[in-house]
């Protein structure tokens, strides 16, 4: 007894420097709190195509692990120690194929393997450019790496086209001023000489998660040509979404031949965990090796491989799901334009839309009220967006009705 009131009185001492950091988050109204479940009408969740509902394909999935008799719950290690069961090899051939690359490594989220590849493949003398709305993964995988980084303005080629060709000039001292530090404060860069030895890494998204806008790939793809760059984009939420399969943006636009590396994650449009980057067999072979995310922790289950690749099996054949995702984003933004609140959308074909609703207090008032009547929309607080730029974030699904989305803009429209 003693013993557990020692405990208590250890646990009372908690840091007053993070206490501090939790009182302001208050003071903010910003704090993070994690949300029960609910049975609201579905607004909120990245299941686009509502493959993470789909009993067909759970029971797909069993049946599947049943025909080929594994009966495992985990990996039981690393992929390069005992980890690496045959369904891997079966799952990253399928999707190669499916996705038109050389080959396909799994990762056991998007966030693993945006830390694994940023932080193994730049290298020292190397730039990473990437857009100032490059999603948290990317950003703390870019911090682990010894090449230097800045951020260009969101989805603006021009200011991108500076940095290059600043980059590849010749010049001393610290880069001039059309450089912007990047979140890892990497202000005073000492490059000398000529830079042409250094490879350059561009870096987007398909689909940006907040603003739910694309950047024209094809501008981009000519940019990265033009200087010799290496173009590497994060297609988290446009699998399932963009092409006639749900191949994403890249496939759609037929330019999967000019990227260097895409990361596909399943936890949206898939509706299932994990991750793949997309690329060449060296690409490959050169993760397997450095990626610090995939060779120092424990591979994926097969049940949860399983489900990737019974989930890729459907989106070869199931069409109508895609279909009705598209029909519902060009009918969501046919109402939002009738009734008069198009203005503050950010411009958006894809299944995210974000209404800027300035400041915590009020946008978190607007989303509890839409969740009172039903709705589940959730609030994107600051700090997550900047300060001003606090939203909501609809997400549209193919299993939404007509009457659902006209009924929640309805009374979207009448709480402003």
């Amino acid at each position: 007894m003693n013993f557990y009131f020692l405990f208590l009185n250890y646990m009372k001492d908690f840091p007053k420097n993070l206490s501090d950091k939790l009182k302001t988050r208050k003071q903010n109204n910003a704090l993070r709190t994690l949300p029960q479940p609910n049975n609201l009408v579905d607004f909120a969740s990245n299941d686009y195509i509502g493959f993470s509902k789909s009993e067909v394909i759970f029971d797909e999935t069993h049946q599947f692990l049943v025909d080929h008799n594994i009966k495992k719950n985990g990996a039981t290690g690393s992929r390069l120690l005992s980890g690496n069961h045959s369904l891997y090899t079966e799952t990253e051939n399928y999707i190669a194929e499916f996705h038109q690359s050389e080959s396909a490594l799994l990762f056991n989220s998007g966030y693993d393997a945006n830390v694994g590849f940023f932080s193994a493949v730049p290298q020292k003398g190397d730039l990473i450019l990437y857009d100032e709305l490059c999603h948290a993964s990317i950003r703390d995988g870019i911090q682990l790496t010894n090449a230097k980084a800045f951020k260009f303005k969101h989805n603006d080629f021009e200011d991108l086209e500076k940095k290059v060709i600043n980059f590849n000039g010749n010049f001393n001292g610290n880069f001039n001023s059309n450089f912007n530090s990047n979140d890892n404060s990497k202000n005073n860069i000492n490059i000398n000489g000529n830079n042409n030895a250094g490879v350059i890494y561009i870096v987007t998204e398909s689909v940006f998660s907040m603003d739910g806008d694309c950047p024209n790939m094809g501008e981009l793809v000519a940019v990265s040509e033009k200087y010799n760059c290496y173009l590497v984009v994060d297609e988290a939420h446009a699998l399932g979404v963009f092409g006639e399969k749900g191949e994403g943006l890249i496939q759609y636009l037929q330019l999967q031949d000019k990227i260097f590396a895409r990361i596909m994650t399943f936890g949206k449009g898939l509706g299932c965990h994990g991750a793949v980057v997309l690329g060449s067999n060296e690409l490959k072979s050169y993760l397997v090796n450095f990626a610090r995310s995939f060779i120092y922790t424990t591979g994926l289950s097969p049940h949860s491989v399983a489900t990737v690749l019974t989930g890729y099996y459907h989106l070869e054949k199931d069409k109508k799901a895609l279909e009705l995702l598209r029909e519902n984003i060009v009918f969501f933004n046919q109402v939002k334009k009738m009734l008069y609140v198009s203005p503050l959308f950010i411009r958006s074909k894809s299944a995210i839309q974000s209404a800027i609703i300035p400041g915590n207090e009020k946008v978190k008032n607007i989303a509890s009220s839409l969740q009172q009547k039903g709705f589940d929309v959730k609030a994107i607080l600051s700090p997550t967006v900047p300060e001003g730029q606090e939203r909501l974030r609809f997400c549209i699904h193919s299993f939404n009705s007509k009457e659902e989305i006209s009924s929640l803009i309805a009374c979207f429209s009448s709480l402003l």
